[in-house]
């Protein structure tokens, strides 16, 4: 059975980013919205069972905030705020979706 994961880490600071706000949305629709744990993780996973589909998804990482609650000298405004990141669901499989994080630069990958 299909299900999708994530989890931030702050590779500005080298540790993961506890507390970050992260929504979900298919297709316009508010799915989720959670925050990271102390791992950087959400407590469990974003979709699973008759929840997970394929489609087409994004999920919204209110970036801006956390970097903000770190303490870290930040820009006016911020260089970065709230990250969107699309992506499709295809097949029945596990997505891991993580977010790199610093404070002037991101990335992402499909892990497993």
């Amino acid at each position: 059975m299909g299900k999708l994961t994530t989890h931030v880490l702050d590779t500005g600071l080298g540790k993961p980013a506890a507390g970050l706000r992260i929504e979900l949305y298919r297709d316009g629709d508010q799915l989720r919205d959670v925050r990271t744990n102390a791992d950087g993780r959400v407590d469990a996973p974003l979709l699973e069972g008759a929840d997970f589909q394929t489609g087409q998804y994004e999920l919204l990482f209110h970036a801006g905030d956390y970097l903000e609650r770190t303490g870290q000298a930040l820009p006016e405004p911020k260089f970065l705020d709230v990250i969107p990141l699309r992506f499709g669901i295809s097949e029945d499989s596990h997505y891991h979706v993580p977010l790199l994080l610093s404070a002037f630069g991101y990335s992402t990958y499909r892990g497993s």
